[in-house]
């Protein structure tokens, strides 16, 4: 009597599993062969995400390297308030490296007036932290679909000693293997969130539950349309001639500095409802909502250069 032997059925991990799964190897990979590794968290939403999946990628022992924000003084305060509270939940070892001292120091000469920003200013605060501190391997939260500068990165990018990134001597990264070589002083920028979009980031934040600040759901706040883009009023915007705050139910795409952070109109209250709106949308979220990208068509590219994530 014959038997048909059957193979095993294939094992298919979903697009979010595969996602996940890559960026836990990016981080255990980066966590085995980097002696001094840290996080840049911002309490934007793919900073979050990141720290999720480094907080899973060592479960159940603590996330083992700093992190860092680099805090420009302008920043939302529920967002701060978020970040606080993620460091006492999660027991982190936060270093905030702060713009206002480089300011005080002379280092960097601040702009004043509307339309004026410190975003460009957290360069030197960056570099500054990552010489201090001697690391070499930092974490970013920056995704390929973001924008064409970031779309030319590599998942490890190197850097020279002034920080500065060129896009010609990217290194090759074939099946996966990561080439983290670098001299004393040199160091990697690492993006594990690389091969995700603004829909992949939504639709997990969906399935984990992740929290967020709460700038990320429709609220109703001041606004003030410049330049086609709708800027919150806080204390740190200076209202331009004519200019003139409406209230409006808006949310956030993008977090960073409030001079320059955009929003858009909203009614989405929980992450399923933003990931219906961003599926819906065809402009990129920092094209629709980031005034500091808007500077030259190489904006982004030439502050990469410079140091800039």
């Amino acid at each position: 009597m014959s038997s048909t032997i059957h193979p095993p059925p294939a094992y298919e991990l979903s697009h979010l599993d595969a996602l996940e799964a890559e960026s836990v190897h990016i981080f255990r990979e980066v966590s085995a062969t980097f002696e001094r590794p840290v996080l840049l968290f911002s309490g934007g939403k793919d900073s979050v995400v990141m720290l999720h999946l480094a907080a899973r990628a060592f479960w159940p022992a603590a996330v083992p390297f700093t992190v860092m924000h680099i805090d420009t003084g302008h920043n939302f305060d529920e967002v701060i308030d978020f970040r606080d509270r993620t460091r006492e939940h999660l027991g982190l070892d936060l270093e905030v490296i702060r713009v206002q001292d480089d300011i005080d120091a002379g280092r960097v000469v601040e702009d004043h007036g509307p339309g004026a920003s410190r975003n460009r200013l957290q360069t030197t605060a960056l570099l500054r932290g990552i010489a201090e501190h001697r690391f070499d391997a930092v974490f970013g939260g920056a995704r390929r679909d973001e924008e064409k500068a970031r779309a030319k990165e590599r998942i490890f990018s190197f850097r020279d000693r002034e920080g500065r990134w060129d896009p010609r001597a990217q290194r090759p990264e074939l099946w996966s293997l990561y080439n983290g070589r670098h001299r004393r002083g040199e160091h990697i920028r690492v993006f594990p969130l690389s091969n995700w979009t603004e829909l992949d980031i939504w639709q997990y934040i969906d399935r984990e539950r992740i929290d967020l600040p709460p700038l990320y759901y429709a609220h109703r706040r001041p606004v003030v349309l410049r330049d086609g883009m709708l800027l919150a009023h806080t204390r740190f915007l200076e209202l331009a001639p004519g200019e003139e705050p409406v209230e409006a139910s808006v949310r956030f795409r993008t977090v960073g500095d409030a001079t320059c952070t955009g929003c858009v109109e909203s009614t989405a209250s929980n992450a399923a409802q933003v990931a219906v709106e961003v599926a819906a949308s065809r402009v990129t979220e920092r094209g629709a909502t980031r005034a500091d990208d808007r500077i030259s068509e190489a904006g982004m590219e030439d502050r990469k250069r410079e140091g800039y994530f």
